[in-house]
């Protein structure tokens, strides 16, 4: 009898976090503008500037097409310089022991839109880990499982935003959410990683959705 009740325990714990991580994810997609606008998303072009170290600040401006195209730009000494993206079949890459752009063969493009929006139809399993501090905010914890693959997530228990992103090669802190259309967007967004070479602060001032980009922006 304490064995099946330890199991029934176990089965219904189980079902309350499974339950809880969705209502979580469900949450901030309402919030931040409902699936069906997320869905509706079809380009964004963010404008601002990146911070590297303490220093080096340089005009930043990032392109992103569905379903993976991307295409990274910075402005150095008045000339616009693509450093990195994905033109729908091969990927680039700054080499900076020789300054050049060049294709990188593993390169894997990251998916236009974030892991938990359709998380189900993606084949991932999501877990609630209880509540954790980001800064001085509480956040739900939540975890995202597809094979061998795990990625956290950190959601303002108040707001249902999502502050925190941890993935297996980067940290991505988000903070200034402001409204672009019908969507919650974060301006501000700190990026570090375990090596620490490559951390930046990113701080946009402009975010257009949907725009039509010329045939030609993601070619390399």
């Amino acid at each position: 009898m304490k064995k099946l009740l330890l199991v029934f325990v176990l089965i219904f714990s189980q079902t309350i976090f499974a339950q809880t991580a969705k209502e979580i994810i469900d949450k901030n997609i309402e919030l931040s503008g409902g699936l069906t606008n997320w869905k509706l998303l079809n380009s964004v072009l963010l404008q601002g500037k990146v911070i590297l170290g303490v220093k080096d600040e340089y005009p930043i401006k990032i392109y992103q097409q569905r379903p993976n195209l991307t295409k990274t730009v910075i402005t150095i000494s008045g000339k616009d310089t693509a450093i990195e993206g994905y033109d729908g079949t091969k990927g680039y890459a700054m080499n900076y022991a020789t300054n050049k752009l060049q294709e990188y063969a593993e390169y894997i493009p990251e998916s236009f839109d974030n892991d938990f929006i359709d998380w189900e139809n993606k084949g991932f399993d999501a877990q609630y880990l209880g509540k954790e501090k980001v800064g001085d905010i509480y956040c739900h914890k939540v975890e995202l499982t597809k094979n061998v693959n795990k990625n956290m997530y950190y959601f303002d228990t108040k707001t249902y935003m999502l502050l925190k992103e941890v993935k297996k090669d980067e940290t991505l802190v988000y903070y200034d959410y402001k409204k672009v259309g019908n969507l919650l967007m974060p301006f501000r967004i700190e990026s570090s990683n375990p090596k620490k070479d490559g951390d930046y602060v990113m701080l946009l001032n402009k975010v257009d959705i949907n725009k039509v980009f010329p045939t030609n922006i993601f070619k390399f």
